[in-house]
């Protein structure tokens, strides 16, 4: 049954409310803990038993944080990039160019600089190069450096690593591992095939983090002190968010206090970056996933490939304001060629069909830096797998982004394995392809199989999951303090969505192009102020804006609004349905 029978909203949407078991569990949590229903239906949601509840809302990483040799050749990298380090050997680090690469390497070069000592930092240019070590650029270290780590990269990278000679090399990586191993020292990587998936869900950071652990556990085992590792879980968090790894188990914990590190404004490039994007509170995890994220990301998609990690490793702050600066303008180009090819894929993709297991769409010349994204847009759009490709010449690079139970990693993996694309690999989430022109319709078809056995044709692309219904009047800065505690939320957590119930709606006001501001209430006094991002992309605007007297159920996200010094709640309205 449709949660306040809402079969088809002013989006088109059929609205799903908690099940009974759901709704049990909710009230059992209620009793047990004497906390606010709407905390507990949350936690029910995202699976927490009664008994659990308490430590499930403070969660710490002295009882979360694995055991780093749990993972397969742990003490091995750990031990030689700590030789390198106190032996004042030439050390390089490769890394990916997206948020998770760069903010990997700044936790290397911090972590050394702390240790008294330097690395070269090399990140491969997106067009020229493209993903992961290549062997000239490995032979090229491997010519000058006695150490090479590669960071968030290097797992399939067979004959690069092989190409380093007289060099070791150590990888760090989390993306999906083939059956054999590439012929590295080391190889850490909680998605290697002999691992068990405990760990799967780290992003590389978090990998990377876990070796400075057994770093700083192999130095006092020496009798010695290693660099504070706690200041360094800004960048862990960053890193977690803004590549779309689940909160769960230790990942909530290392975002929730790598907030606390990054709201004291220690480290100059997180700083200088939040001082560009404007912003004026607490960092959280949303501002990590879309403000601070993209921006990091804008250098290796359309401009300096490296300019996001040098910016996470700056220790001036004029330095890191001049590099913030140019991230800047490098979004906003970004923006602009993302938004193009977004209308193109999108036309694309809905005369190709939205309701199969794949939604795909290649164009010729589409950016590269700029597929993946609008592969998420995609995916957000349709609850569909998605996969986004640019054709330049014989070839076509693409990205695809993947929705929760469907693992895109494996099933582009299976189709590059079949020679069906030249090279492809990633994660459950996330991947990157490369495909030749003339088995672009064959591979897309293949991956379409491959991903319905997976169940992606049972998803439901037009389903709007709700927690549960709230009045204005109980929606207090408090309450929404409370059921913070259960965040942060994000990819595998999402944040809880209420419907406020026949509401009505007293001022209505488009703001810039497409955005709507407005406020309701429940016809006892009780008021609360909205926002619709991109209301007027859809139906929502309009029919919202009309204020004829009509009311509606409301559906979205509750959260502070700081203004003037002013603390008030606010929903951030994603869907309506007329009432009655």
């Amino acid at each position: 049954m449709a949660f306040l029978g809402v079969e088809a909203s002013l989006t088109g949407r059929r609205w799903v409310g908690p099940g009974v078991e759901a709704a049990r569990q909710a009230e059992a949590i209620a009793q047990a803990c004497a906390l606010p229903l709407p905390l507990c239906q949350t936690l029910a949601r995202l699976g927490v038993a009664p008994e659990d509840a308490a430590p499930y809302l403070a969660p710490t990483l002295r009882d979360l944080l694995p055991d780093p040799r749990g993972l397969r050749d742990m003490e091995l990298a750990a031990g030689r990039i700590l030789r390198a380090a106190r032996g004042r050997e030439r050390i390089a680090i490769f890394a990916d160019y997206d948020v998770d690469g760069g903010a990997s390497a700044a936790l290397l070069l911090d972590w050394l600089r702390q240790m008294g000592h330097g690395a070269t930092l090399y990140v491969p240019d997106r067009i020229d190069e493209g993903y992961g070590p290549n062997v000239p650029a490995m032979q090229a270290l491997a010519r000058e450096h006695d150490l090479i780590v590669c960071v968030d990269c290097g797992t399939l990278s067979h004959e690069p690593i092989a190409a380093a000679q007289g060099a070791d090399v150590v990888v760090l990586d989390h993306h999906l591992g083939a059956e054999t191993l590439p012929p590295a020292l080391a190889v850490v990587n909680p998605n290697r095939q002999d691992e068990d998936g405990a760990l799967a869900h780290l992003c590389a950071a978090a990998v990377v983090f876990l070796v400075l652990v057994d770093c700083g556990r192999q130095l006092r085992e020496a009798g010695a002190r290693g660099p504070d590792l706690m200041g360094m879980l800004d960048l862990v968090a960053l890193a977690t968010v803004a590549d779309v790894a689940p909160l769960k188990g230790v990942n909530r914990a290392l975002v929730r206090q790598g907030l606390v590190v990054m709201a004291r404004r220690q480290r100059p490039g997180l700083v200088a970056l939040a001082d560009a994007a404007r912003l004026d509170g607490p960092p959280s995890a949303y501002h990590l996933g879309f403000v601070l994220g993209p921006r990091v990301n804008a250098g290796g998609r359309i401009g300096q490939a490296d300019l996001g990690a040098r910016l996470l490793a700056a220790t001036n702050p004029h330095e890191a304001a001049a590099m913030a600066d140019k991230l800047e303008t490098l979004n906003a180009e970004r923006r602009e060629i993302e938004a193009a090819v977004r209308a193109a894929a999108l036309e694309q993709a809905e005369t190709r069909g939205l309701d199969g297991p794949l939604v795909w769409a290649a164009g010729e010349g589409w950016h590269p830096g700029v597929v993946g994204i609008v592969a998420s847009r995609l995916k957000e759009l349709t609850n569909r797998p998605s996969v986004v490709i640019g054709l330049d010449g014989d070839e076509g690079k693409g990205s695809g982004r993947s929705v929760s139970g469907v693992d895109l990693g494996a099933a582009i993996q299976r189709l590059a394995m079949e020679g069906l694309l030249i090279k492809g690999g990633g994660h459950r989430m996330a991947a990157g392809l490369t495909v030749a022109r003339d088995r672009l319709e064959a591979a897309m078809e293949r991956l379409g199989e491959l991903l319905a056995r997976q169940g992606g044709t049972a998803l439901g692309a037009a389903d709007l999951t709700v927690d549960g219904v709230l009045m204005p009047g109980a929606a207090t800065p408090e309450l929404v303090e409370m059921i913070d505690t259960a965040g942060p939320f994000g990819a595998g957590a999402p944040a809880p969505r209420f419907v406020f119930p026949d509401a009505e709606v007293s001022f209505a006001k488009r703001v810039g192009e497409t955005h709507l501001k407005l406020s309701f209430g429940d016809g006892l006094g009780a008021r609360l102020d909205a926002i619709a991002f991109g209301a007027f992309d859809g139906p929502l605007g309009t029919a919202l804006s009309a204020r004829s007297g009509e009311r509606f159920h409301l559906a979205g996200r509750i959260e502070i609004n700081e203004w003037g010094g002013r603390r008030s709640v606010q929903l951030r309205l994603e869907d309506a349905a007329r009432a009655g």
